[in-house]
């Protein structure tokens, strides 16, 4: 007798798109998800970014099921296995290449960190390299971070949950957004080969203190003398409030691309143009707080301004309190829920608890069956900080059983 089918989760709108994807891929839930975009007027349903990131959950999964209507304002997604790519669509001698549209207007962390959370439960180990015309490894006006702070401030935290054996992530070409904030023709690579059966519950209350600041500051075909300033400038803000504090500096030249101005094949143009800078604090019990901030594609901004905004946003997430910042709560909320049917407790500050972003991931948890958040104040820190307790799923990783 055939199994019946299963039946579908119905969400709304592209918000929250990539982590309703990820939480269906690991919970292996089917999902339906309508009014994606329809009152716009040119770019209704699925944006590029979202189309690819679609391609990439093809890619290291084996036997997912996407159908998307004619005008992309609905799409139904039933997951596969996650198989790493190995036996997935696109993999090329253990290696995932996929490549990111000239359109692209998002961030490469928007594809890094809904992969990093499945890498974990993957059978076998994940090595994708991101190429293309629309990889921007830089911060965006999108309100993506840079690749620097996911290597920084997000992968170190994994280690808390017991995954830490040789992730790495390479930036091998940096580039900025172009024109228009679309494309950057970056390169990158994720590797992350530390598979586990389920991450370990953790209890994570106090922030601590902030003890040391670091930083990198990168430019893209553009003079070294930018990040000298955005460091000199940064690093007179900081110096009176850390007694460890450390900038390194990145100079890149940028690739440079066909230009399509001119049909002659020898003229060529420069692409991902651009200077930023990533700043990380990290505290005595190992909390996390980052910041980004980038030249706008259409370019007006001094270094100076860059570095002072990084430093004046850095200040305001530590300020804010908690154990873990604005950009790092969903993937440990995601662990803790996907761990051991335990409950986990994470002290986090009453701005962070209260985001749209977190909100609708708790919401998006619930219908996908996991059990409700609990809350309470926090006997320590800043009065506003709640603990939130998480109730494990106990999903872990089904493909492959590790001792």
């Amino acid at each position: 007798m055939a199994e019946p089918a299963q039946k579908l989760l119905r969400f709304k709108s592209h918000r929250n798109l990539a982590y309703r994807l990820v939480l269906a891929t690991l919970t292996g839930r089917a999902i339906h998800i309508s009014q994606i975009r329809p009152s716009s007027p040119t770019e209704p349903g699925l944006a590029p970014h979202e189309i690819s990131l679609l391609r990439l959950l093809e890619a290291i999964t084996n036997g997912s099921q996407m159908a998307i209507s004619y005008t992309g304002t609905t799409l139904i997604y039933k997951p596969g296995l996650i198989t790493g790519g190995v036996s997935g669509i696109g993999a090329n001698g253990g290696v995932v290449k996929h490549e990111l549209p000239a359109t692209c207007t998002r961030g490469i962390s928007y594809f890094l960190l809904p992969l990093c959370l499945l890498a974990p439960f993957s059978k076998a180990p994940i090595n994708v390299l991101f190429t293309g015309a629309g990889v921007i490894t830089a911060a965006t006006q999108t309100g993506d971070m840079s690749a620097d702070s996911v290597r920084t401030a997000v992968l170190p935290l994994y280690a808390r949950f017991g995954i830490s054996n040789n992730i790495e992530l390479r930036i091998l070409r940096r580039s900025s957004a172009g024109a228009n904030g679309k494309g950057g023709l970056g390169e990158v690579q994720l590797l992350f080969p530390h598979q586990v059966r389920l991450p370990k519950t953790v209890h994570i209350l106090n922030p601590g203190n902030v003890k040391k600041i670091r930083g990198i500051a990168y430019c893209t075909g553009v003079s070294a003398s930018n990040n000298a300033r955005m460091i000199d400038t940064a690093r007179g803000i900081l110096n009176s409030m850390a007694g460890d504090v450390y900038i390194f500096s990145d100079v890149s030249s940028a690739p440079s691309v066909p230009s399509q101005e001119q049909p002659d094949a020898k003229s060529r143009r420069k692409s991902g143009i651009g200077f930023g800078l990533s700043l990380v604090a990290e505290s005595s019990t190992g909390s996390l707080y980052s910041s980004d901030v980038a030249s706008p594609s259409s370019g007006g901004v001094t270094p100076e301004d860059i570095g002072r905004q990084c430093v004046y946003r850095l200040l305001e997430s530590v300020s804010l309190g908690g154990c873990a910042s604005l950009e790092a709560a969903p993937t440990m909320l995601i662990l803790m829920a996907m761990g051991s049917e335990d409950v986990g407790r994470l002290q986090l500050s009453g701005e962070v608890v209260g985001s749209e972003t977190v909100i609708e991931l708790a919401r998006d948890l619930r219908v996908l069956g996991a059990s409700g958040w609990g809350f309470r104040q926090a006997t320590s820190g800043p009065e506003t900080d709640i603990v939130v307790s998480v109730v494990g799923k106990g999903v872990g990783n089904v493909g492959r059983k590790i001792t």
